[in-house]
C-alpha cells in the first residue's frame, strides 16, 4: 500500500517510524516531513493545506491512503476536499471532516456540544471585540484564578492562567483587542478554573465503533515546576499512575461514550483520532478540550506502545470495522523529553547543526523541527526540535535514560526541562 502522511513534526515521525514496521507498507511519503522522517519514507516538499497539489500528488503515484497529522488541514476541510471530488473521494482519509475537526477548531463549538450531551466540563462564557466591556466585568464580577482561552487554533499555545483579575483584564484586551493569538483569539472563552491534574486520552473512531489507545500525560510549561508560558508541549510519559481501570470506566462512561454517541446523534461522521484533554478533579474527569488529531508530544509517548499494525487500524477505521480489533499496548512505561531551541515559544534562531555522540540504542529519537541542511548535516527548523522516547519497566528508568541521551544530542542553545514526570 502506499500512503501519504501529512505534517513535519515529532508526532509525523513518530507514526511515520511506526507505518514503516508494516509488511503490508510498499512506500510511505510524507509531507513535507522533517530529517528523521526521511529515514522511514520518503519527504515530499509539499504543505497539508495545498489540497490541489496533494491531489495531484496522489493521482501521480497512485497513494491508497492519506494519514493526516496536524489539525490545520482538518479544519480547513481536507477531508471533505476528498469526498467531493470524484477522482479522490474513495481514497481513506484519517482524518475527521471539517465539521467534526471543529471540535478543535472552535472552543465555543465544543463546549456547545458538551452542554447538548451533559460531557462534564468546565462553566464558561464567551466574549468578543464587541463585548469586551461585558468580559470584564464577567471577570470582576468571579474569583481567580482565571481561565481564558482564544477560541481558535493557536498551536497549543492559546490558552492563559491568571491568578489576579488585573493580570486577566489586560490578557482578554491583550487577546481580543491586540490579536495577541491572531484571528484565534477573535472570540475568547472564559472559564471555571479546575483543580486537578491533566491526562491526555487517545481514541480512534471509525464513525461507528472507537478504541481507547494508550493514554498519557504532556507537560506544556517551558520551566521546571510546571512554571513559565505555555509552548506546544516539553515532553510527555504513558501510562499515567492515577488514570486506574475504575477512572478510566467513568472517562469511558461519563465521556467517550457519550461524545461518540453524541457525533452520531448530530450526523457528524468522525473518522480519525480524537484527542480529549481530561482534568481529573478528586476522582472526576472534566473534559478541558478536544483535538481532532493525536496529541503532540504524547504521540512520541504513545505510538511506541501500540503493538498493532498501523496499516491493519487505519485500514479499519476506513471500512467501520475497528469492532474487530484489539489494541494491543506495551505494559512498559514511556517516557519523552523534548529538546526545544533557545527563546521557545516566543522568539528563537533557526539552521543551528545538530550533532550526536555516542549510541543509542536504548531510545527512540523522533524529530520534530528538524531539516537537512548544506551538506547533509541536520539542522534546527523550530522551537520543539527532538523528542527523545525510552522504554523503561518504571517510569523513573524510562525518564533515566531519556535524559541520558539527551545529553548525548547538542545544537546552540538547546534546552529541556528535567522534571518530566516529576507529578506522577
Amino acid at each position: 500500500m502506499n500512503i501519504l502522511l501529512l505534517g513535519s513534526g515529532g508526532r509525523e515521525h513518530a507514526f511515520a517510524w511506526k507505518l514503516s514496521q508494516s509488511p503490508k507498507l510498499t512506500h510511505l511519503f510524507i509531507a513535507p516531513g522533517n530529517a528523521g522522517t526521511s529515514a522511514v519514507g520518503t519527504n515530499v516538499s509539499i504543505s497539508p493545506n495545498d489540497f490541489l497539489t496533494i491531489k495531484k500528488f496522489i493521482l501521480q503515484n497512485e497513494i491508497q491512503m492519506v494519514i493526516v497529522g496536524p489539525e490545520d488541514p482538518l479544519v480547513n476541510g481536507i477531508h471533505d476536499f476528498f469526498l467531493g471530488d470524484d477522482q479522490l473521494k474513495n481514497i481513506p482519509v484519517i482524518g475527521p471532516v471539517k465539521q467534526a475537526a471543529m471540535l478543535e477548531g472552535s472552543k465555543e463549538f465544543a463546549k456547545q456540544f458538551m452542554m447538548r450531551h451533559n460531557i462534564p466540563t468546565a462553566a464558561y462564557k464567551v466574549f468578543s471585540k464587541d463585548t469586551l466591556n461585558e468580559g470584564l466585568k464577567f471577570l470582576h464580577d468571579t474569583h481567580p484564578p482565571y481561565v481564558l482561552k482564544a477560541d481558535g487554533l493557536a498551536a497549543g499555545k492559546g490558552v492563559v492562567i491568571c491568578s489576579a483579575v488585573e493580570e486577566a483584564r489586560q490578557e482578554l484586551n491583550a487577546m481580543l483587542m491586540d490579536s495577541k493569538f491572531g484571528i484565534a483569539s477573535s472570540r475568547v472563552v472564559i472559564e471555571e478554573f479546575l483543580s486537578g491534574t491533566e491526562l491526555s486520552v487517545f481514541v480512534l473512531c471509525d464513525g461507528i465503533n472507537y478504541k481507547i489507545l494508550p493514554e498519557a500525560k504532556d507537560y506544556k510549561k517551558a520551566g521546571e515546576g510546571d512554571t513559565g508560558p505555555n509552548t506546544g508541549g516539553m515532553g510527555s510519559v504513558s501510562p499515567v499512575s492515577f488514570a486506574t481501570e475504575e477512572f478510566m470506566q467513568k472517562v469511558e462512561s461519563r465521556i467517550i461514550i457519550p461524545t461518540i454517541e453524541g457525533l452520531i446523534t448530530e450526523k457528524i461522521k468522525y473518522q480519525g483520532f480524537i484527542f480529549f484533554g481530561l482534568i481529573n478533579v478528586a476522582g472526576d474527569p472534566f473534559v478541558i478540550e478536544y483535538n481532532c488529531r493525536m496529541g503532540d508530544p504524547e504521540a512520541e509517548s504513545v505510538i511506541p506502545r501500540i503493538q498493532n499494525d498501523l496499516v491493519d487500524l487505519f485500514n479499519a477505521v476506513s471500512l467501520q470495522q475497528l469492532d474487530k480489533e484489539v489494541i494491543l499496548a506495551d505494559p512498559r512505561s514511556t517516557g519523552t523529553v523534548m529538546l526545544v531551541s533557545e527563546g521557545y515559544p516566543d522568539k528563537y534562531e533557526k539552521g543551528k547543526t545538530i550533532t550526536i555522540t555516542g549510541e543509542m540504542n536504548d531510545s527512540i529519537i523522533f524529530h520534530a523541527g528538524t531539516q537537512t541542511g548544506n551538506a547533509g548535516a541536520t539542522i534546527t527548523n523550530g522551537g520543539r526540535v527532538i523528542a527523545v522516547t525510552s522504554f523503561g519497566n518504571t517510569l523513573k528508568e524510562a525518564m533515566e535514560t531519556s535524559y541520558k541521551n539527551a545529553g548525548k544530542i547538542e545544537f546552540e542553545g538547546k534546552h529541556y526541562r528535567r522534571d518530566i514526570g516529576f507529578d506522577i
